[in-house]
């Protein structure tokens, strides 16, 4: 992980690498002090005194992005806080996020939630009128509805509708952004009373003693007691989906890849298949480790077929290419099959 201001670093070398894979992730030398992450939550420090907020959540480094439930500490990702073990991460997963604005953009939502936990917002009454019950069964696989006026866009996948909780930390870090203009953003919708409803509660807790300033964290780093080469063995592992597909895809493949000389087609997927999982995971909300997966399968489709592009057709390839896995991640999301075969 890079700050654009910092030049780039040279490739790790093979014994470097396989020194960090051999590593156990409590052994890492570690910390957030002194790194590049550091700065970044001072920012976000400076975003709530100017907000007029007192609270400041603690953060400690984990094997995710989260807090800890109802505890108001931040758990940061361990390998944002080196780029060398960023880039070996890089490459078992897709790591998020991918640089520092997407960086103050999490941590601003995690802030969000150890508001919510440190004064126990969830539990008044009018926070439950405004985004619902916080009891709600929490599902990764939730069906978004894309452009839904009723909650604000922040991060990627329409995430603030995935639960209560998440709509509020989602909204949170949108009031929080400067320069954010949420109320014209915003204006006509009722994602704006939720936003209103933030302004209102930092007026009456902004100078409040929490009520909840800690507890167990969940996987600190110092108890991960698994080598960086197991661990990225296993977060791949968990991503990877068994896809089923009719075979009347493959007809469909052969129509988006026509090309009778050229490359093989499968490079396409090699060289873009991160990027087309993110952009149609962001405006489609379908999970990213799904997407992935019908991603790989699709590939080898493409690979057996033994499918060609010709080089000066990549960008409308992709472009089409990018539809049909929108297409079918939207099947996907409304009737839990990609291709309805009964």
């Amino acid at each position: 992980m890079l700050k654009r201001d910092e030049p780039k670093r040279r490739g790790l070398s093979n014994s470097e690498r396989r020194k960090l894979l051999s590593t156990k992730l409590n052994e890492l030398p570690l910390k957030i002090r002194g790194s590049h992450l550091e700065p970044s939550i001072d920012r976000l420090y400076t975003e709530l005194n100017k907000a007029g907020i007192a609270f400041r959540p603690g953060t400690y480094l984990s094997d995710g992005w989260g807090c800890p439930s109802g505890i108001p500490i931040i758990g940061i990702p361990f390998y944002l806080a080196d780029p060398a073990i960023y880039q070996v991460v890089n490459e078992f997963i897709d790591p998020a996020p991918r640089d520092d604005a997407e960086i103050i953009r999490y941590l601003r939502h995690e802030c969000g939630h150890a508001l919510n936990y440190a004064y126990l917002l969830y539990k008044e009454p009018d926070w439950e009128k405004t985004f619902g019950l916080y009891s709600k069964p929490y599902k990764d696989n939730y069906k978004a509805i894309p452009f839904d006026s009723r909650f604000v866009r922040q991060s990627s996948g329409w995430y603030a509708q995935k639960h209560p909780d998440e709509d509020f930390a989602e909204s949170f870090a949108v009031w929080l952004t400067p320069n954010s203009r949420w109320r014209q953003i915003y204006a006509n919708t009722l994602a704006l009373n939720k936003l209103l409803h933030i302004d209102e509660l930092a007026r009456l807790y902004g100078q409040k003693t929490p009520c909840i300033t800690g507890g167990e964290l969940d996987r600190p780093l110092s108890e991960l007691n698994v080598t960086l080469a197991k661990w990225c063995r296993m977060m791949a592992r968990t991503g990877q989906r068994k896809i089923v597909l009719p075979d009347i895809i493959n007809e469909d493949l052969r129509w988006l890849f026509p090309d009778a000389e050229g490359d093989p087609a499968v490079s396409i997927f090699q060289a873009n298949s991160r990027q087309l999982v993110h952009e149609v995971h962001n405006w489609t909300g379908v999970n990213r480790d799904l997407l992935g997966s019908l991603t790989h399968e699709l590939s080898k489709r493409v690979e057996t077929l033994e499918l060609k592009i010709e080089p000066d057709k990549n960008t409308e390839r992709i472009t089409n290419l990018a539809i049909f896995i929108s297409t079918l991640a939207m099947n996907y999301q409304y009737s839990g099959k990609f291709v309805k075969n009964d």
